[in-house]
């Protein structure tokens, strides 16, 4: 029972926290960041300011906070992938298992509001340096990951940090194309294709 309670409180904590972050995303789209208060965005949730307070250190990194959830979700996905996949397989398996979410039916609007996050970060100079520290915790965590499934040690070998790191380049990259898009397009194909061309070591066109 007490590991049920933990663990209800646990996923109560990260649905506020989720909650929070999109608030965030859809205030400052709506209004422009300089407009929106720490107070709007707990209003926004139905909490106090100092529960935002306890789970961000101001709304930028509130923003950034989906970002790095979905990022770290890929190692999650990562690690759930069987090990009799190939280690680039596994990858690209567990990212666009994580991007093909919100695009079924009933999650359309979380997947705009994280379309609209990233628009915001990349735009908007406030937020660039949350951007970074958020790209950062999520290379640390999936290469973690890499070396988990290599048998390697991120803090001596230097190959789960390069995948960790080419990965990161690479959903960047593709979110990048797929923002500048003449048209809506999914994101699925063009995230595929540049892990394709990482795995197949960059070959020239």
């Amino acid at each position: 029972m007490d590991g049920e309670r933990i663990g209800l409180r646990e996923r109560k904590k990260q649905e506020t926290r989720l909650a929070l972050s999109w608030a965030a995303i859809r205030l400052a789209v709506e209004r422009g960041l300089e407009n929106v208060r720490v107070e709007d965005i707990a209003a926004e949730v139905g909490v106090s300011p100092r529960t935002f307070n306890n789970y961000f250190a101001g709304k930028g990194e509130a923003i950034a906070a989906r970002h790095l959830e979905r990022a770290r979700q890929i190692a999650v996905e990562l690690r759930a992938r069987p090990a009799s996949e190939p280690l680039w397989t596994a990858i690209t398996n567990a990212a666009l298992a994580r991007f093909a979410l919100g695009q079924g039916a009933g999650e359309r609007e979380p997947e705009q509001q994280w379309l609209d996050g990233v628009r915001l970060m990349v735009s908007e100079p406030a937020l660039q340096g949350e951007f970074m520290k958020a790209n950062a915790a999520a290379e640390a965590e999936f290469a973690a990951a890499v070396a988990e499934r290599t048998g390697t040690d991120p803090a001596r070998d230097l190959h789960p940090r390069l995948v960790a790191g080419a990965v990161g380049a690479a959903i960047a990259v593709a979110t990048e194309h797929w923002l500048r898009a003449a048209e809506p397009t999914p994101m699925a194909p063009v995230l595929r294709d540049a892990l394709r061309q990482l795995a197949a070591g960059l070959p020239v066109p």
